[in-house]
């Protein structure tokens, strides 16, 4: 770890009070890097940062709020210096079908995971500028192909793909790296919470074996990073998603014929009502943004 080119480096890493955001977090710091948790949840990011192995900074900020976002850039450059990675991880999640979802929560997802990366690219684009640096946007499987029941979810997720292909061709000249991590199912409460209702606990059990399967937030973190010190184009966690990259055209059909089957029957069996956004993450954005639950 002592020879990672993130030694002494300056490391945003959005919506990092829980989950996969936090494990970034540390997983940087153990490579010696100073790592900036940034989102909501102040409490959980100040003892988050307290724990790191290097100096690191907590800073309260919602992503879709564009003038809190340059004041959080503005005291990351006085008080760690110039960052030169940043990791746009903020998301949150809510299934259920599209006609019967919240129209607020509905563009809320949109909002925080495309909107929200978007503007954190904007205001940290000036210190990757200045260090050479590089931006990493967490994708998702849903980024590849898109399933029933998660329709902002999976929107956002292939907005945020494209507006990482068409910034990396903006900024290459400038010697800016932009990078997307592809992940499957991860063990975090967002994912946990999803379990808890049949309606998206049946669509990850029909899922062929290796995309059902829930992986280790620590382990999905490590290949993130190994892939970001290498400034990579993009990162597969696991290894197994960039198989899915030849043959995504070929998901809408299969995924249209399972639906047809699947859906039907658990119309059937049991209304699918609306999750709401999951998991304490999105119970944490509720609180934050205003919105009722």
């Amino acid at each position: 770890m002592g020879n990672s080119p993130l030694r002494d480096r300056t490391v945003v890493v959005t919506g990092a009070a829980r989950g996969l955001g936090a494990a970034l977090a540390h997983e940087v710091a153990r490579r010696g890097a100073r790592p900036v948790l940034l989102g909501h949840e102040k409490d959980l990011l100040d003892d988050l940062a307290g724990r790191m192995p290097t100096r690191a900074l907590a800073i309260e900020a919602d992503v879709t709020d564009l003038p809190a976002l340059r004041r959080a850039a503005h005291e990351v450059r006085r008080r760690l210096g110039t960052p030169s990675v940043v990791i746009a991880n903020a998301g949150i999640a809510a299934g259920g079908l599209f006609t019967t979802t919240d129209p607020a929560e509905w563009r809320r997802v949109i909002d925080v995971n495309l909107t929200g990366s978007a503007q954190t690219a904007r205001v940290f684009l000036p210190d990757l500028r200045a260090t050479a640096g590089y931006y990493l946007q967490i994708a998702s499987l849903a980024s590849l192909g898109a399933a029933p029941l998660m329709s902002a979810y999976c929107a956002s997720k292939a907005g945020v793909e494209a507006f990482a292909h068409a910034l990396r061709a903006e900024v290459a000249a400038h010697g800016v790296a932009v990078g997307i991590a592809y992940l499957n199912w991860t063990d975090t409460d967002m994912v946990r919470d999803a379990d808890r209702y049949t309606v998206l606990r049946e669509l990850r059990g029909h899922m062929p074996g290796p995309a059902r399967r829930v992986y280790d937030v620590t382990e999905v973190a490590g290949r993130i990073v190994h892939g970001l010190e290498r400034r990579r184009t993009a990162v597969y966690a696991p290894p197994w998603l960039r198989l899915v990259q030849p043959v995504r055209a070929v998901l809408p059909p299969l995924v249209l014929r399972a639906a047809r089957l699947g859906l039907s029957r658990l119309e059937a069996e049991d209304p699918l009502e609306p999750t709401g956004l999951l998991g304490a993450g999105g119970d944490a954005d509720r609180a934050a943004s205003g919105h009722a639950p």
